[in-house]
């Protein structure tokens, strides 16, 4: 396909708004119509919204779009379809159905939309779910995603705030495909880096969700726009502390060096803003804090499971060949709420 995409400005999960900005306007809502069967919704931050339907089944609803960061419209739609279902597997659901939702310039090559949609199409089948619908609008500018149902147990399905002390927390991917994304766009990106990233967001949570199942999880979420940290501090629920060993957590590495060469994103500014006075870091470089910051597009699950059990899980995903591993503790709440160190 001859025609590539242009750029829009802040591609992929770069483009949210900043997680200040919404507390602010979120905060102001009028509460709604009270429903017992609402089991999660935006008031705890969750990743979807979950609501009972019998004793023994809920409904799992999320949505998620956004301008492209790849060049590849078929790239970019199995991406998007990835990043938009992984809120189900966050809350330990299985994927259902899924919903087209598309912003596309009238002026544009049709088969630019179709090579999204397909790219898209072929990532719900691989999640087990059904495509049957969706909207599209005329834009000046290309986004696409997905509005996915899914189902789980009401009483077990994953919060993103409910670990305890001494959960060890355990990430599923690398870091750094935002900044891999932003050295890509000024041509900075090798070919070993820009494949890394792509693999990494093309590739389904389904497995490390499974997985979870077979171990005792006490919280989950999956790492997105907000960043690593961003979406730690969230899962602390201003109740908890932690304590992350830097060393130990799954990075592109050519990421760092990008990062050393200040090829950054608005939006990890935006999250080290937001976030930044609850993180405390002891001998961490520069460039591995920013990846720390880093938004992730279609990021892996970020979990606290029971202690005992972690070794067991990390191996367990490791086999699965996700590049898994424990990065860090749950702890009592301190005074700073999230420590990274480096003992390297």
């Amino acid at each position: 396909m001859e025609e590539k995409i242009i750029f829009c400005k802040g591609g992929g999960c770069t483009a949210k708004l900043g997680a200040g900005i919404l507390e602010r306007v979120l905060e102001r809502l009028p509460e709604g119509n009270k429903d017992e069967r609402l089991l999660a919704g935006f008031q705890g931050k969750e990743d979807a919204a979950i609501y009972r339907i019998s004793d023994d089944e809920a409904l799992v609803q999320t949505l998620d779009f956004f301008p492209p960061m790849v060049d590849d419209p078929y790239t970019f739609g199995q991406i998007a379809a990835a990043n938009a279902v992984s809120d189900i597997y966050a809350m330990g659901g299985e994927v259902k159905l899924a919903l087209n939702i598309v912003c596309f310039p009238e002026k544009m090559d049709l088969n630019v939309l179709g090579a999204i949609m397909q790219g898209g199409a072929e990532k719900v089948k691989e999640a087990g779910g059904v495509l049957a619908g969706g909207h599209s609008i005329a834009d000046s500018d290309v986004k696409y995603g997905l509005s996915v149902t899914g189902i789980v147990h009401p009483e077990k399905f994953y919060r993103n705030d409910s670990g305890r002390p001494g959960d060890k927390l355990i990430l599923t991917k690398k870091l750094g495909v935002g900044i891999v994304c932003t050295a890509a766009r000024v041509g900075e990106a090798s070919e070993d880096a820009l494949a890394q990233a792509m693999a990494s967001m093309t590739t389904l949570n389904k497995k490390a969700s499974e997985i979870c199942r077979e171990f005792p999880i006490h919280a989950c979420t999956d790492v997105t726009g907000f960043s690593f940290l961003g979406h730690l501090h969230e899962m602390m629920g201003g109740r908890l502390s932690c304590v992350i060993n830097v060393e130990d957590v799954p990075v592109i590495q050519e990421a760092k060096a990008y990062a050393d060469e200040f090829l950054l994103t608005a939006a990890g500014q935006r999250n080290r803003n937001h976030v930044g006075a609850h993180v405390s870091f002891e001998n961490v470089p520069f460039a591995m804090e920013e990846v720390l910051f880093d938004p992730q597009t279609s990021g892996g699950l970020l979990i606290a499971v029971a202690p005992d059990q972690a070794a067991a899980m990390e191996e367990r995903l490791q086999a699965a060949g996700l590049p898994a591993a424990i990065v860090g503790e749950i702890t009592e709440k301190k005074d700073k709420e999230i420590l990274c160190v480096n003992n390297t």
